[in-house]
């Protein structure tokens, strides 16, 4: 009998041993969106601030979602819980893009800020991980534990969102997010996020020690450091060259010189100045040549005449004699 996923009374029957896999068919649990986030070296803290940052952390995510015009996402959060260093929640999967966008960037001005005033050395900068997927949801203890929220904390703990961190400036960029890939692809590829899927920079997700690697996308709201050079998750689009992917731009190509240029005049005078002299030029040919010859600024065909002959005016001064002969 199919499971029908309600609460039965279970008088008169044996306690059920476990949820065997693969014994028989059950209804998938409700889609939910997960929310989760690490505080970034959190045991570097002296112990003693160890209690502050693991209750302003909450406290801060609040703060962010009302900011951002989204407190409804907070107060019907799901299977909510601290993990010491950290916090994680789900909700309803059609608030994801929101909680992309505009969530994550008012969470990075919520922390700029509270680390601007913050008193004594507590400072906060967070990883957040984003995903979608079936889990447990009945109002009973221990819901929301399956393999979307495993995976969910694998991601926080991936190597490309602690680099995004590490490798920016600690007074600028203060979230870093990392988005599995069926999170962005509903929510991001799908058109329904107000961020471009060019602000996204797609990584392959994996922690040291661990059998975890998976396609996700790396999302910075506020870039610096090396995040700036090496182009990571920002909130302004890297500027994308016509070259292909991968491809480096092409060298610009320097100015060429003019080309040579040449003058000739076949069995005749060339002048680019002004002669001052006669001038009188005489072809011999052994044969006679059919052709055309320049009268004036008109060209005429001719029969055949022994050698070249040009009348007309000629465009340099003439002065004087000159003789040159050709054979």
């Amino acid at each position: 009998m199919p499971d029908s996923g309600r609460p039965q009374s279970d008088a008169g029957r044996l306690p059920t041993a476990t949820a065997q896999p693969y014994s028989r068919s059950r209804r998938l649990p409700p889609y939910r969106g997960i929310v989760a986030v690490d505080a970034k070296g959190f045991t570097a803290h002296p112990a003693i601030e160890h209690g502050e940052i693991s209750r302003a952390i909450p406290e801060l995510l609040e703060q962010s979602f009302v900011r951002a015009d989204l407190a409804e996402v907070w107060d019907d959060q799901r299977f909510p819980a601290s993990t010491g260093d950290g916090y994680v929640f789900g909700c309803d999967p059609e608030w994801m893009p929101f909680v992309i966008h505009p969530w994550l960037h008012t969470l990075q001005e919520t922390l700029e800020e509270f680390n601007l005033h913050a008193s004594g050395t507590v400072g906060l900068r967070l990883r957040v991980g984003l995903n979608i997927g079936p889990l447990p949801d009945r109002g009973r203890d221990f819901d929301g534990n399956g393999t979307a929220r495993n995976d969910t904390h694998r991601l926080l703990d991936s190597q490309p969102v602690k680099d995004a961190l590490a490798t920016s400036r600690a007074s600028v960029t203060h979230v870093a997010a990392i988005l599995s890939e069926r999170c962005y692809q509903d929510a991001v590829a799908g058109g329904y996020t107000g961020r471009h899927p060019d602000r996204f920079t797609e990584v392959s997700a994996t922690v040291e020690g661990k059998p975890f690697e998976q396609r996700a996308w790396l999302y910075v709201p506020a870039p610096s450091g090396g995040l700036l050079r090496h182009g990571g998750g920002q909130d302004e689009p890297v500027e994308r060259s016509s070259a292909g992917a991968g491809e480096e731009p092409p060298a610009p190509t320097p100015a060429q010189a003019p080309a040579p240029v040449f003058q000739q005049a076949e069995r005749g005078n060339l002048n680019t100045g002004t002669v001052h002299g006669g001038q009188h030029t005489t072809n011999v040919l052994r044969g006679p040549l059919s052709g055309t010859v320049l009268q004036g600024r008109t060209i005429r065909t001719i029969g055949s005449v022994g050698g070249d002959y040009v009348e007309g005016n000629k465009g340099d001064t003439v002065h004087g004699d000159k003789n040159e002969y050709r054979r």
